[in-house]
This record gives C-alpha cells, structure tokens and sequence, in this order.
C-alpha cells in the first residue's frame, strides 16, 4: 500500500498550541455538568491522551484551562488536546471503577499505565465431583470449586500442588481420565494419589484428604501437622512402622511448603496483599506480596509508565485502581505511602470485590514490618533493573554505532521463519528496547501466500508486507511507539534484498535493515552482517554487542520455533472428522472408537458406518458424502 493511502485513512495532527487546547477545553465547560463522571483528552487524530474521573466534572475540568498552575506534563497535554469527551455517573466510585477500565483499555499517553496485568494462578479443589480435584487454575471461576490463591507465579503454584499432593494424597487428574481408568496410574505408584479411580480408597476417607487439604490451604496448618504428627507416634506406639513413616513423609511435604513460604507474620493472620512502592530517577518499582490465610504466597516486581515528574503517592493510587481491575481484592490491602483518595479507593475495591476492603498505611508493629520487608524489595528491584537499562542503554549504543545510526535504537524488531519441509510455516516477530524484550509485542505469522511455504524469500516478504502494510495503514504519523528503528533479519544478502524491496515498495526509507547471517558450520561468533550500500562484514568475536545481537537473533529463532511446534502439535491433535458439519465430541469418539483412525471413517462404506452406535442413516450418509464428493 502505498504510505499516501495510508496516511489519508487517519487525519494528521496540528503542531501542538496550549492557547487552542484552552479555548477547546473552555468551550466544552459551556455544557458541562456539577455531576460525576469520567472525562477524555483526545488529540487530533483520535488518540486518546489522557482518561480521569471527577466528583465535578465542571469543576475538575475547569482546571485545565489555568495553564499557569499545571506542571509542564499536563500543559503539553493540554497544547495537543482537539477535543473531548464525557461519561456521567451517579457516583464518584463508579467514575473511578470506569476510569480504570477505560485507562487498561485505551492506554492514554498521559496517565499512569499497568502494561503487565496477568492474571495470576490458583490453586482449586473442585467440588462438582464425588472424587474431588486437586489442579492449578487461572483465569475465570466458572466451575464449582474452592480457590486458593493468588500465587504470584506459576512455578509458586506448581511447587505446591506437587507437595499438597504427597500431603493429602489427592488426584490431579481430568475427569475424563479419572472415568476412563482401570488400574492406578503412576501417581498412585509414586505415593501421590490413593487411587480412588478404581476404589482404592472410599468416598469418606478421600473426603477427610480433601478436608485436610483445605484446612491446610485455609491457614490451618499448624492443626494438620499437629494431627500428622499424633497420628504417626500413635502409629509408631503400636508399632506399625509403615503407616509411621507415610505420616512422617506427609509431615516433611507440608514443612516443604512452608519453608517456600517463608514470612509469616502474626499481625497478618487473614488475606491480606502488601503493596509497597520505591521511586527514583522518574522509574517507580512497586512489589506487591500476597498473604493468604497468614502465609506468603510469592511477589512480583511492577514498573508502571508514568511521567517522570509523577508523585510516588500518584503513581500508587493509579497503579492499585488497575491492579485490582480485573481480580478480587482482599480484605485488607497494605501499602507504603499515604494515598490521595484513600477512602474513597477503599470503596471502589469494596464494590469490585464484593465485600469491604481495607486500604491502610500501618505506621508501626508487625504490619509496618512486612511493608518494610516490601519496600526493601522494591528498592533491590528498582536498582536491578536500572542496572540492566544503564547495560542495554550501552549495548544499543553499541549497536548505533556498528550499524552507523544517529542514535541508538528505541524499538528493535528481529524475523525469523521456521517450518519443516513447508508444513505448517511460521513467520515469527521479537521485539527488544531499553528496557530489554518487550514480550506483548512478539507477533506471529501464520504464512498463507500459496507456494510461499518452504520458500524463505517468499515467507520474509509475505511477513514484512503484512507487517508494515499494516502500520502504515494504522500509524502514518509513527505516534503510536509500534514503529522500529532497526529491524534484524535472520539471514543473508538474499532475504536482505527482499526485505529492502518490501520497504521501497511501502515507501519507507527511514528504518535501518541488517541481514544477520550465521557463519560456517553455523558457527556463533562468526557471523556475518548485510547492509545496503556496505559490503558484509563481521565484528570481534568478543564484542560485547556481538554477543548482544546473537541473543536477539536466538530469541527470535527460539519463538518461531516454538510457534512452529505448538501449531505442529494442534495439527496432530486434529482428525479429518473435525471438518465434517454435524459431529459432535460423542460422534467422533464412537466413530474413532469402532474404525480406530479417521482414516479408516473415510474408507469405510455406508452400510459400515451406519453400523456405529449413535450414527443413524442420514449422519451415516452426510458421513460418506464428505469423504466420497463425487459419489
């Protein structure tokens, strides 16, 4: 497409004047409401630059024509301001609720924004069985089941299921699994499950590990492992030494558990989050540690963007309106500064979770001890990562130089294809930056030129037309922060050339292009390098910047790859049935189950599929026709 096309999709923006942005905000307070509500700053082409809530909207937007009293951030947003919009509520809790949804959703330039939002991990034991389930789950609750979580990661999660598992002896296992069982598995070999698939243990005796299991999760642990520990010296007493020692096994799996959950802290005995927040040098860390039932399950490291000039206290507040946008809040929240609003946040969580939050700064005693503990980690993560950011700031200024830029890239982007004799061809997409990967931007394309697969020129052009294609269509203006400085090709002077031909044919000219090529005996630290008007060329083998490219060119092959594979591996799941209208799961399944492969469902004649129970003449028939078009 041609970058004039493109460009007219999408109106350009006027060179930014605070006087206009005024008589624009000034025009629509003729309108306004005394009311809440929740307002938009857009820029001329549409974008949105900033999304706030108000108790008076009128009164709250009126402050944005007084230029004089706003700090240099939000006079720049108001000089590209072209219009506004406006949402009334009924209150100020659901203009906040709404500002946050909107603020995840739109991601404006100028709030503070959460790009790392997850959902986290949990541990659930369902209850729609008569054998209940012991698995890991994450996202929505639509099953019938008690959750215990959060878990900060899943590796947390995982380490606990296997030793609740030893514990309490439950199964993991899906219900179809569990249905379709015989004899034990190999879980009931290792000691981890007691079997109850083929009656190995009664409903009432894996009812009373199912208990155990929720009363340890619960936060009653110290009264299970008072339990075990009775059970097993009256065992060792009557001198059943084999039942002793599965108690003392049992034991040693719940201490494993607790030694991972390390910080216990008394004034803490209920669910609790603890959210601390270090700021310096316009970077903010916020740690945010999960407390359930009074044990800690695991933190993790967040670095919102945000202006530099922000206030640590404002960067809080906005970052806990989102964090808890799409999760639950506990009852109690624990944070490291006074917040603006406090009450009424409180509030907004209590609504979303249904039930009161408490949102407090402790100024002593046990609970200012873990925001401590909080606030140290925060400080240690917030020094790691300007560590990395000082390192990869000097690698891409490395990378400038070697590839002769003006500056050092702010986006690098690397391609790479990956397929097995055409089948199920990949183009994949990685994307690094100051700040290292930026993984929610890594794309994938599933190649679709015909012929194109198994052709590495072709797949290249195919992958960067649709790529660039589309941000010239979409970002002309380059003011959305997709576009790349330098875009590495995995390859030689050939895929250079498509590539360059690919962007002459989108009119782009400003964008760097390097072929890097791996060299003899695809030998690391040999490889070459292809830019246009330069002849190839290497670098020291123990350049540090060598080393750097190499990783980026690895991650991209380490994507594509696995992209390739998990698309092989659905492939292999499917069944030439799966194209047929009409067939069901329990279809398929006796149709597999009497002819043993979809194969065989294509060979067999009407009379044999009609044969199949459930498969009556008009299915049998529909069956037939789809594998035999022409009679």
């Amino acid at each position: 497409m041609p970058a004039g096309e493109g460009a007219a999709a999408r109106p350009k923006r006027r060179p930014a004047d605070i006087n206009r942005g005024v008589e624009i905000i000034r025009e629509h307070l003729k309108t306004l409401p005394q009311t809440p509500g929740v307002y938009r700053m857009l820029a001329g082409d549409g974008a949105v630059l900033y999304v706030g809530k108000a108790r008076n909207l009128k009164r709250r937007v009126t402050n944005y024509t007084q230029v004089g009293k706003l700090p240099v951030r939000l006079q720049r947003m108001v000089a590209e301001t072209e219009t506004m919009e406006f949402v009334n509520t009924h209150t100020e809790v659901e203009a906040l609720l709404l500002e946050s949804n909107l603020i995840k959703k739109l991601m404006p330039r100028y709030n503070v924004l959460l790009r790392d939002d997850k959902t986290f991990p949990h541990i659930m034991i369902t209850k729609d069985h008569d054998y209940p389930q012991l698995t890991k789950h994450r996202g929505a609750r639509g099953r019938d089941a008690d959750y215990f979580g959060p878990f900060a990661s899943a590796g947390a999660v995982n380490r606990t299921i296997t030793a609740l598992q030893r514990a309490f002896l439950l199964r993991n296992c899906a219900d179809t699994v569990f249905a379709a069982r015989t004899r034990p598995c190999l879980q009931f070999q290792i000691k981890r499950c007691t079997a109850p698939c083929v009656g190995r243990v009664s409903p009432a005796e894996y009812q009373a590990q199912v208990n155990h299991a929720r009363a340890f999760l619960s936060g009653k642990s110290r009264d299970i492992q008072t339990e075990f520990a009775d059970r097993m010296m009256a065992a060792s007493d009557a001198m059943d030494f084999e039942t002793a020692a599965r108690y003392r096994d049992r034991i040693r799996a719940l201490t494993a558990i607790q030694a991972h959950q390390d910080i216990n802290v008394e004034g803490v005995v209920e669910d609790a989050d603890v959210i601390a927040a270090y700021a310096e040098g316009g970077v903010t860390c916020i740690q945010v540690f999960f407390f359930r039932g009074g044990r800690n399950y695991g933190n993790r490291a967040y670095f919102p963007s945000h202006d530099k000039a922000a206030e640590t206290d404002e960067v809080l507040a906005a970052f806990i309106a989102q964090f808890y946008e799409n999760k639950a809040a506990p009852p109690l929240v624990l944070v490291s500064h006074a917040l603006p609003e406090l009450e009424l946040l409180s509030e907004a969580l209590a609504v979303r979770a249904g039930h009161k939050v408490e949102l407090a700064e402790p100024k002593r005693g046990e609970k200012r001890r873990i925001v401590e503990h909080a606030l140290t980690n925060a400080r240690e993560a917030h020094g790691r990562r300007l560590a990395e950011s000082s390192s990869q700031a000097r690698l891409l200024e490395g990378v400038a130089a070697a590839f002769g830029m003006d500056s050092a890239p702010e986006r690098v982007e690397v391609y790479d294809n990956s397929h097995i004799q055409g089948a199920h061809a990949i183009g994949g997409m990685i994307v690094a930056g100051p700040d290292g990967f930026i993984k929610n931007a890594y794309r994938k394309f599933n190649i679709r030129t015909e012929g194109a697969a198994g052709d590495d020129f072709a797949m290249i052009r195919e992958v960067l037309t649709r790529r660039f294609g589309r941000a010239v269509k979409e970002d002309p203006e380059r003011s959305l922060g997709s576009w790349p400085d330098l875009v590495l090709i995995d390859g030689g002077l050939g895929q250079l050339n498509v590539a360059l031909e690919v962007f002459a044919e989108l009119g782009i000219d400003d964008v760097t292009l390097v072929g890097i090529a791996k060299g003899p005996d695809r030998d690391a630290g040999r490889e070459h390098f292809f830019m246009e008007n330069r002849p190839p060329f290497q670098m020291e083998p123990r350049d540090p910047v060598l080393y750097f490219l190499q990783r980026l060119r690895d991650e991209a092959h380490r994507f594509a790859i696995g992209t390739h594979r998990a698309k092989r591996t659905k492939a292999i799941g499917k069944s030439p049935i799966d194209e047929i209208a009409g067939i069901g799961p329990a279809r398929k399944k006796a149709l597999l189950h009497h002819f043993g492969s979809g194969a065989a469902v294509a060979r067999a004649g009407l009379a044999d599929l009609e044969a199949v129970e459930g498969i009556n003449r008009t299915v049998a028939k529909k069956i037939y026709d789809h594998f035999h078009p022409d009679g």
